[in-house]
Parts: C-alpha cells; sequence; structure tokens
C-alpha cells in the first residue's frame, strides 16, 4: 500500500441538483427503523460509513440486517473510523468479518502516528443501491436510542434523501473507501438517477480538514446573504473568530440569531463550559443562546432562512482542522418550514440566557470556563 496523507484526499465541489426527496426523520425511534428496513430491502450494494460505533441493541440490529444482506448476495461495505469503534466487542469485531461482508478502518490508531491520531472520519451515510441515502449526526450507539433509559437521552435527526444527490453520497464513499486502499481517490463517474416529482434543490457539501473545510465556508455565505433568521443547533459550540464575527454581524443586522446548545445534560461538560466564555460578547451584541433541557441535544443543524444544511458538522474548530464531515444542504421552503418547526418547539424546552443575568452567573462557573477555554486554546494550536 503506498504512503498517503489522510488530508490529501480531497472531496469534490459537489453541484446543486433539482428534483430530490429530504424527509426529516427525528430521534431513533424514526430513523433506526427507517435504516434496517432499508437495508433489508437492498438489492445490490450497501455502503455504511460511521464514526460512533458501540456494541450494543443498536448495533446487533444493523449487523444482523447486514449480514442478512450479505448472505442474498448483496454487496455490503463498511468503512468505520478506528477511534469511534473503540466499544465494539471482539465478538462483534469478528462478526464484521463474515464472508460478504467488506470492511475498513480509516486511520487505525498508532502510536508512531503522534498527532496524526487526531484525523477521523466523522461521516455518517448509509447509501442503498445508490438509490436511498441517510445522513445526519447520528451512530450506531444505544446512546441514540429514545425512548431509552435515564441514561440515554440523545436528541437527534437523520435525514432520509433520494433522487439525484444520492450519486454524490455514493462518490464521497468511494472516494474514501478506495484511498484507504490505493493511497488516492479512483476517478470515479457515478451514474446520477434522474430528477424525482417534485423539486427539491440539494447538494452534498462535504469536508475534509481546513484546506477543504466546504461546509464551514458554505455557512458563513448563507449567513452573510441571510435576510431573515440564522439559526444555529450544535452539540459542541467551540466557534471559530470568524463564525463568531459572521453571527455576530448578522445580529447588528437586525436578523433573528439564535444558538441551541446542549444544558447540563452532555457528553463533554469541559467542551460546554469552554465554549460559554464566548456567551457574554455573543449576547451582549443581540445574539439569542438556548440551552436544550430535556435531553442531550446532539443534532447539527444550520437555517438560514430557506437554506439548511444538516448532517455531521458540529462548526467547530475541531470539525475544521482534524475531521471529515459531510452534510445535506436543501435549498427549499416546504423543507425549511419543517425544520423552524422542529427547532422553534425544542426552544420551547430550552433555557434562554440573556446578558444582565448570564453577568451575574457564580465565580466558580466563570473558572472553570476560563480553564477550559484555555486548555481549548492550547489544543486548538496542534494542527
Amino acid at each position: 500500500m503506498r504512503r498517503y496523507s489522510l488530508r490529501s484526499l480531497l472531496p469534490p465541489r459537489f453541484p446543486w441538483r433539482n428534483g430530490n426527496r429530504i424527509e426529516l426523520l427525528v430521534d431513533g425511534e424514526r430513523y433506526f427503523p427507517a435504516m434496517l428496513a432499508a437495508i433489508d430491502a437492498a438489492q445490490h450494494s450497501i455502503k455504511l460509513e460511521m464514526y460512533l460505533v458501540h456494541s450494543g441493541r443498536v448495533f446487533s440490529q444493523f449487523l444482523a440486517a447486514l449480514t442478512r444482506a450479505a448472505q442474498r448476495g448483496v454487496r455490503v461495505r463498511i468503512l468505520l473510523d478506528d477511534f469511534g469503534t473503540q466499544k465494539i466487542a471482539d465478538i462483534d469485531r469478528l462478526a464484521l468479518h463474515e464472508p460478504g461482508m467488506e470492511l475498513q478502518f480509516y486511520n487505525r490508531l498508532r502510536w508512531r502516528k503522534g498527532l496524526g491520531n487526531l484525523l477521523r472520519n466523522h461521516r455518517k451515510a448509509l447509501i442503498i443501491d445508490r438509490e436511498l441515502a441517510f445522513t445526519g449526526g447520528a451512530g450506531l450507539a444505544d446512546e441514540f436510542l429514545y425512548p431509552g433509559t435515564p441514561d440515554t437521552p440523545w436528541h437527534e435527526v437523520m435525514l432520509s434523501v433520494s433522487g439525484p444527490v444520492v450519486a454524490d453520497w455514493s462518490e464521497l464513499f468511494e472516494r474514501t473507501w478506495w484511498g484507504l486502499i490505493r493511497g488516492q481517490a479512483e476517478p470515479l463517474a457515478t451514474p446520477v438517477r434522474p430528477a424525482q416529482q417534485g423539486a427539491t434543490r440539494s447538494r452534498v457539501c462535504a469536508s475534509n480538514g481546513p484546506r477543504a473545510h466546504y461546509v464551514n465556508q458554505s455557512l458563513y455565505t448563507h449567513i452573510a446573504q441571510a435576510r431573515q433568521r440564522v439559526w444555529l443547533v450544535t452539540p459542541y459550540f467551540l466557534p471559530s473568530l470568524k463564525l463568531r464575527r459572521v453571527l455576530i454581524q448578522a445580529a447588528l443586522n437586525k436578523l433573528d440569531v439564535r444558538i441551541l446548545v446542549p444544558g447540563n445534560l452532555t457528553d463533554h461538560p469541559a467542551i460546554r463550559h469552554a465554549s460559554r466564555r464566548h456567551f457574554a460578547r455573543l449576547l451582549k451584541q443581540g445574539v439569542r443562546i438556548f440551552e436544550y433541557q430535556p435531553r442531550f441535544i446532539h443534532a447539527k443543524i444550520a437555517l438560514c432562512d430557506d437554506w439548511c444544511s444538516i448532517g455531521s458538522t458540529n462548526f467547530d474548530r475541531w470539525n475544521l482542522h482534524w475531521n471529515l464531515d459531510a452534510n445535506q444542504e436543501v435549498d427549499d421552503a416546504d423543507f425549511a418550514a419543517q425544520v423552524h418547526a422542529l427547532v422553534e418547539q425544542d426552544f420551547t424546552h430550552s433555557e434562554e440566557l440573556h446578558y444582565a443575568s448570564w453577568l451575574q452567573r457564580p465565580w466558580h462557573l466563570r473558572v472553570r470556563e476560563w480553564l477550559n477555554g484555555k486548555l481549548d486554546q492550547l489544543l486548538s494550536k496542534l494542527r
């Protein structure tokens, strides 16, 4: 195998395509059954690309469905991130090597790689027969299974996608897959399916480190072009200076600028406290900030007027420098209205922060913000 740079596999700039059907799937009780049914209906090929995978109820269901597909002759290819799959039990790892299953791990952890171990494949995609795709922020882990137990309360969003853009998801998978095998992206000509009835305009927006972080670049552009609202939902709010500036400028331009982040329920308290050091300036300039209360909100959504971006990107500095990510962008008033309704409902289950009261928060919270902020600044230099 040739030696290669994981950053060198630059994704293409996919075009906007009309005639797609995009369905919003909220929480595990909706998207997991839909994904499993699609695997069971597959006739030719299944491509699964995942970051977070843990042994448990969810993964057992998917492993069984993938095995059944392989046994009936479907080509099953599975691309997993090596770090995100550390909690797969040995017996499940063996099952992934059953006949008919092709498996690769992205960027195997090796001490000799040093900082190279930080390069991760954070994308989440399931592509069936090049006809149907699923993407969003969920992993194959019981944390996303809701209703669940009190310690698994994650709130997440996935998309079901059909139409011409599925070919782009397929090509994106192929580039990474063949890049790992041969050390370079194989030139591909994935057939684009005809437009379906309807006119939903959409595109795949992918990223691969700071030299090709098209997801963030697109976000900055659409925030600058927005005329009514800019809503951002993210579980880890560690924004770059540029993102903070464009959000503040939008608020100063009298747009409805809101950020929805986790409250006390989060899987990374240190990140939460590090992010809060930015709140005072944002609140002072008119950006509204909400902390979601019922569960840990893990969704990644950007909504600017009728444009929406949903996928794996957390819109933070870490993703910008270290992760392969991909989002589905949709430019459609009807779909934007659905996303608007979802996020607006989440706002009603959130606590809004206000500038005056924020300045009166306890000293111990300020200390935690300062300490975690310093750690974040140190980590941001590791690139």
